[in-house]
């Protein structure tokens, strides 16, 4: 795969434990909290065309369509994703599923931060490569894609420039046609398409609203509605129950006068499947298209939604939601969390040498603090040994992102990041005392710390790093840094993607498909067709259902 020839630079799986990029994600996180509505580019997409698009009228009265999301990632699972996304046909469990007219991408196109070396690395030249030029024979499909979280955090310079920049606009064989960073598309057999943009979930903006106020204009009483979310906020309002507050409000103002049915709510930004079903209404989740995969095991077995504790006036009718199904599924989900203890340091040995480092300087405060001549009292509080404990506690605190002290479970945070803290100090104590039964403390400086950088670090980085895997596996139970537990294995198998079908007769049936594992070793193919992919799998890709069709009618 030399990069001259496919245009990119395929890329590894981002390591999102690494030092630097914790930070760096950190500060763009905070940059975009305190000062995201100056980065908020979406009221000046008013001056963008405002049209909405017409998809409703095939040869057949059919179409078939594609979701994915959360796919900008490594190359080995974001292309095996876009490999079978761009085949003419998938063969799925027995069943011939024809490629979606219709690629829509839920959110989050680039990891880790939005720009457009990124884009193009992760996730415009392995879509390119999987279906290079227009189908032959058959209509061009069109893409449409929906910003997330990370998508955002350039205030969507680059996506907008991607996406929406040109009315020529494409990406491989597939067509561009959204202006904004939301859309509505008209669907045959009187279904409907709207995507909109909430991040980062403060408010939808009036002049997306009343793009949307326009697109409704056309929706009838007979119309069902398929509703894009950048965030499955039904879910995130079991802790937070006013995260659903801004979907809730633009179904009730926008969608419901139209008396249309909103019958389906999709989105990514958590990395699985899983499906919570009411007699009116489908809620899905479905982030894995390429990114690290996120457990399953938390996920509550009921939601009501909205929340009955949302402040918001005026809300709909709280109505229970039955959990359905998920991939992984719980009991594979907690399997796959033991793999911390492999998956952490070698899938992020920055993370590793930065608490080598943080304990070797702990551990010669402590052998300084323990050989002075000072009282037991002012040796504990020695300035260096002072500064290490102080980051020791306020680092693995702030690593359990312990919410606001009204929120529920904020205890639990805090506890569960004091524990943390306090293990990481007992394990420097234990090092210390062995460090003291050694030579090397005696040998004249800088003897005592080139000793301890070169054989005490090594060792002492892998303890603490199994040591903040056990911590990770014990708080995932109490849904602690769960995200973190996953994240930090950078688990690349298990991906999912959605093809759907809407019938003549208005049937629409949603197909969750699995791809247990992906392809890591490709072969090129120089003289294939222009639309073929230009690499090919080595070992088959197996795309199955992660459960039966789900037919809404």
């Amino acid at each position: 795969m030399d990069p001259q020839e496919l245009g990119f630079t395929p890329q590894r799986p981002v390591g999102w434990l690494a030092p630097l990029l914790l930070l760096s994600t950190g500060l763009r996180t905070l940059l975009a909290v305190l000062f995201g509505a100056y980065l908020d580019k979406r009221e000046l997409q008013n001056a963008l065309d405002g049209d909405w698009f017409d998809h409703s009228q095939t040869e057949d009265g059919e179409l078939w369509l594609d979701y994915v999301a959360d796919l900008g990632d490594g190359f080995d699972a974001t292309y095996s994703v876009a490999y079978l996304l761009a085949q003419p046909n998938l063969q799925v469990d027995g069943a011939s599923l024809p490629r979606g007219r219709l690629l829509l991408m839920g959110g989050d196109q680039v990891y880790p931060l939005a720009s457009g070396d990124g884009y193009e690395s992760r996730m415009k030249g392995p879509y390119r490569a999987a279906l290079p030029e227009p189908p032959i024979g058959s209509p061009q499909p069109t893409l449409f894609a929906l910003p997330g979280n990370h998508d955002w955090y350039d205030g969507l310079t680059a996506f907008i420039r991607l996406f929406a920049r040109r009315r020529d606009g494409h990406i491989g064989g597939w067509r561009t046609e959204q202006r904004r960073s939301y859309f509505a598309v008209k669907l045959p057999a009187d279904w409907w398409l709207f995507a909109i943009d909430e991040q980062f979930g403060a408010y939808i903006d009036d002049p997306q609203l009343g793009y949307f106020e326009q697109a409704a204009r056309h929706v009838g009483p007979q119309d069902r509605v398929i509703l894009m979310t950048p965030s499955p906020k039904w879910v995130k309002s079991v802790d937070k129950p006013e995260e659903y507050d801004a979907i809730d409000y633009f179904i009730r103002k926008t969608l419901d006068p139209t008396g249309a049915s909103t019958r389906v709510l999709v989105s990514g930004d958590l990395h699985h499947y899983a499906r919570y079903s009411h007699p009116d209404r489908e809620l899905i989740t479905c982030g894995g298209g390429g990114a690290y995969l996120l457990g399953t095991q938390q996920l509550p077995k009921e939601l009501v939604v909205p929340q009955p504790d949302t402040l918001t006036r005026g809300r709909s009718v709280s109505k229970p939601y039955a959990f359905q199904s998920s991939y992984p599924d719980a009991a594979a989900s907690k399997r796959m969390a033991w793999g911390v203890f492999r998956r952490v340091p070698t899938r992020n040995p920055g993370f590793v040498t930065m608490l080598g480092i943080l304990h070797v300087l702990t551990m010669l405060a402590m052998a300084g603090a323990a050989a002075g001549n000072a009282g037991i009292v002012q040796r504990l509080f020695s300035i260096p040994l002072t500064v290490m404990l102080v980051l020791i506690l306020a680092g693995s605190v702030a690593f359990a992102q312990p919410p606001k002290a009204d929120r529920p479970k904020h205890a639990r945070h805090w506890i569960a990041g004091l524990l943390h803290a306090l293990a990481h100090i007992g394990l420097a104590i234990g090092g210390t005392w062995v460090w003291l039964q050694l030579p090397f403390h005696d040998w004249a400086w800088p003897g005592p710390p080139l000793v301890a950088a070169v054989l005490y670090g090594p060792v002492i980085g892998f303890l603490a790093t199994q040591l903040t895997a056990l911590y990770l596996l014990i708080a995932s139970t109490v849904d602690v840094n769960v995200n973190e537990l996953y994240a930090g294995q950078s688990i690349e198998d298990a991906k999912s993607f959605l093809r759907l079908h809407i019938a003549t007769d208005g049937t629409l049936t949603i197909h969750p498909i699995g791809v247990d594992k992906i392809c890591r070793k490709w072969t090129s193919d120089p003289h294939g067709a222009p639309d073929t992919a230009w690499l090919h799998p080595q070992d088959p890709l197996i795309p199955h259902r992660i459960e039966a069709p789900i037919v809404i009618r």
